[in-house]
């Protein structure tokens, strides 16, 4: 028996398979990288993206320690919460929340001051590690240290340094005919202890990223430079920092969010006293979640503006950083 087989005439497309027939294809030539990336997939789901679909529902309803479902005993209590819709937000946002606002300038103050306490700091250090020296290697480990200190392990340890009986920085002021400060009972020296242990935490990381970053850009750039006459001024200016554009802007953008959310510091050194003082959004949101009478809708209201305006922070800043280096390198 013979068969035949027609060619598709020239100019014609092949017919398109079945979008069934596509996918298990997909599957089929691709499946070592399907297995590869299901375990992530699922992790994320299950650690990233149910909680936070979770939290967003929660943030529409009254949920709280009363109305929620729970067993006592061999007794199940049905939860009895409702849907309120944006009733939450709009109370959070027009200021009948109360503490929104005083939260978020100290969170904007807090985040300012210690992203460019770390970015300064990190840089100046990286520039001097960069350069030709002896024991470079000791120093490296020792500036690194404090990075792989676990941060509830640094919060305990300048709780010792900053109690105001007995602690080290006390007895440092006392010898110098200074009186004790009360570093985590007043509200001023408590923001100051915050900011001071969370640039000690985060300038290790920062030095790392810009030494990195210092030791890709050319030295037949500041070779040029100095033929040309530029002092060192003008080297760093011109050659160093667009060099480091597209490392220093990760890590300001990483180093933003972290430091929008770091909790331990502030709930482990302060607990975000005294009087409230030293809590950020996101310790704010911890205390309605898991103090007193339990707010659950109202940490989960918390936790989403966080998230909104984080988001909507890294989007802007994207786009500037896009548009800052298209001038700069054309």
């Amino acid at each position: 028996m013979t068969t035949f087989t027609t060619r598709p005439q020239a100019g014609v497309a092949p017919p398109v398979p079945p979008p069934r027939r596509r996918v298990r294809g997909l599957l089929t030539r691709h499946w070592y990288a399907w297995a590869m990336v299901t375990p992530v997939v699922v992790v994320i789901g299950a650690l990233v993206m149910f909680p936070l679909v979770k939290g967003i529902y929660l943030s529409l309803t009254d949920a709280t320690e009363m109305n929620s479902g729970r067993t006592i005993g061999v007794n199940e209590i049905p939860a009895t919460y409702s849907f309120v819709g944006f009733d939450n937000y709009i109370d959070v946002l027009s200021g009948a929340d109360g503490a929104f606002y005083s939260r978020l300038l100290w969170t904007v103050q807090w985040t300012v001051a210690c992203v460019t306490l770390h970015f300064t700091i990190g840089l100046g250090l990286a520039l001097l590690l960069n350069r030709a020296m002896r024991l470079r290697g000791l120093y490296r480990m020792l500036l690194i240290l404090p990075w792989a200190v676990p941060p509830f392990v640094a919060a305990f340890g300048w709780r010792l340094i900053l109690n105001e009986q007995g602690g080290v920085a006390n007895s440092v002021l006392g010898l110098f005919g200074i009186d004790a400060v009360n570093w985590l009972g007043e509200p001023l020296a408590a923001k100051i202890s915050v900011i001071m242990v969370n640039v000690w935490l985060g300038v290790p990381f920062m030095m790392v990223a810009l030494l990195g970053g210092l030791q890709t850009v050319p030295k037949d750039l500041y070779e040029a430079a100095e033929m040309d006459g530029a002092t060192a001024w003008q080297q760093f200016r011109a050659v160093t920092l667009p060099g480091l554009r597209p490392v220093s802007g990760t890590v300001i953008l990483l180093g933003t969010i972290w430091t929008f959310n770091q909790f331990p510091v502030i709930a482990l050194l302060t607990g975000g006293g005294p009087g409230g003082s030293t809590n950020i959004l996101v310790t704010e949101a911890y205390e309605r979640a898991f103090q007193g009478i339990r707010d659950y809708s109202g940490a989960a209201t918390y936790g989403a503006l966080i998230a909104s305006m984080l988001v909507v922070f890294a989007f802007f800043y994207k786009r500037w950083l896009a548009k800052q280096s298209e001038e700069v390198f054309g």
